[in-house]
């Protein structure tokens, strides 16, 4: 462990906070170079909802322009995210012992795992099946038309959101090892936890009953997981 004056400190977080920005820049230019990319595989879920009858459509001049750099910007913290999780633990690390270090170390591989896992249960699951239960609901011959705009960013700021809460497991179990919380602490909170978790989920999905049940329920799943594991695994008090 290095010990290091307040003013360091500052001034390392300063220069991380710096080297990601960067990182996340030079992403962005890269991603939006494949742009068309990243959209159509994006949009694949909904064409194969909307079927041959439905359109998906730009209303304002500008709407593919923004929602072109939307997706880049998201795609760009996505596909960095090895570089930026690398400058988080580089951060972190002179600030273990070497004892501590060894506990965190796997942590922070798992979170990273955690990470593409929950942006791949949006992909694989959240999409084609919001999507579904919502073209269910079409009337007659009314062909189903969705704004480009709207979705991609829509799209793209659950995915990145399902990748952090996916952290969810292990941020509690290392909350647990040091000793900020403990199992009775998260049984009690519980029923705060699953409303707050409600809240979140309607938020960030359209305001239909379906697409928000989507979220949450994952979503509880996480936090019942976070609980086991330090049922299993977490320090006993």
């Amino acid at each position: 462990m290095k010990e290091m004056p307040i003013s360091e400190h500052l001034t390392e977080l300063r220069t991380r906070i710096i080297r990601i920005a960067i990182i996340i820049i030079i992403s962005f230019f890269i991603c939006y170079a494949f742009t068309d990319t990243i959209c159509e595989f994006l949009l694949a879920p909904v064409r194969a909802s909307l079927g041959p009858a439905g359109k998906i459509v730009f209303l304002g001049i500008l709407d593919k322009l923004t929602s072109y750099f939307q997706v880049a910007f998201w795609a760009a913290i996505i596909f960095s995210s090895p570089l930026w999780f690398n400058e988080i633990w580089q951060f972190i690390r002179p600030a273990l012992h070497p004892h501590e270090e060894k506990v965190v170390r796997p942590f922070m591989l798992i979170g990273f795992v955690l990470f593409w896992l929950g942006i791949l249960f949006g992909l694989l699951v959240v999409f084609p099946l919001s999507l579904k239960l919502l073209m269910e609901f079409g009337v007659g011959d009314v062909a189903a038309m969705l704004g480009l705009k709207e979705y991609l960013l829509l799209a793209s700021k659950v995915l990145v959101f399902l990748g952090l809460m996916f952290q969810l497991p292990n941020i509690i179990l290392i909350l647990d090892f040091v000793g900020i919380i403990n199992l009775r602490y998260l049984k009690e909170i519980r029923r705060y936890v699953y409303v707050v978790f409600s809240i979140i989920a309607a938020i960030l999905t359209p305001p239909d009953i379906f697409t928000m049940l989507l979220m949450w329920i994952p979503l509880i799943a996480l936090y019942e997981i976070g609980i086991f594991l330090v049922f299993l695994f977490g320090k006993k008090t």
